[in-house]
């Protein structure tokens, strides 16, 4: 088995990535809907479908396909997901930069230049109800695994497994950050919407990546 994956290989995973986030629109309007503005789906389908535009057809790697996502989230999204999320692929894509293959460490690398990013803007931690439930959790099992020695295909099982957990964990979590904060403890007893569109994200990625691996 190889335990790694080229970037060239892989860059298929950035257009099914805005394909699962367009086909989850509603559903995750739905679940924002519940303590925000009932628009995160909506708004984040309308980045994605932009995104497919600017790379079908173009000949990129996966961190070319990374850095176009950011572009296009940063210029084309309004509200705190935009920059959010746009800052967060531009990370994967510059901690990409220069690599050729992806391997269990640099995909540990990739997560948390990305979560840095995400931190640095919105300021959020564990337990805030957040994307970051998702996210830092799922950076820190990766991390775990590939020190431990585990392989890629290991590794992205448990990418994989510790983003659904953490978007679990959100349903019993109060809201300290964005819109939902204003509700307390109204918040309690319903998932992020943000928290449900990262693990959506780093699902595809792990299930995209996971199919390539030989």
């Amino acid at each position: 088995m190889n335990d790694t994956i080229s970037l060239r290989n892989a860059a298929p995973v950035t257009i099914e990535i805005a394909q699962a986030i367009i086909d989850a629109r509603d559903h995750l309007s739905e679940i924002d809907g519940a303590t925000g503005d009932g628009d995160h789906g909506v708004n984040m389908a309308k980045g994605f479908r932009l995104v497919i535009e600017r790379l079908s057809g173009k000949d990129v790697d996966l961190r070319e396909g990374f850095a176009t996502i950011g572009d296009t989230l940063l210029s084309d999204i309004g509200g705190s997901m935009g920059p959010l999320y746009g800052s967060f692929f531009t990370e994967m894509s510059d901690a990409l930069d220069g690599k050729q293959t992806i391997d269990p460490q640099l995909l540990g690398v990739m997560l948390a230049a990305g979560e840095a990013a995400i931190v640095d803007l919105g300021e959020a931690k564990v337990g805030d109800k957040t994307l970051i439930d998702v996210l830092t959790p799922s950076r820190i099992a990766v991390e775990a695994t590939a020190r431990d020695g585990g392989d890629l295909r290991a590794t992205l099982s448990a990418l994989r497994e510790a983003a659904a957990a953490g978007l679990e964990s959100t349903r019993d979590l109060v809201a300290r950050r964005g819109r939902a904060a204003r509700l307390g403890e109204r918040s309690r007893g319903v998932l992020d919407a943000g928290a449900a569109s990262c693990e959506l994200i780093l699902r595809t990625l792990a299930d995209g990546l996971s199919r390539r691996l030989l």
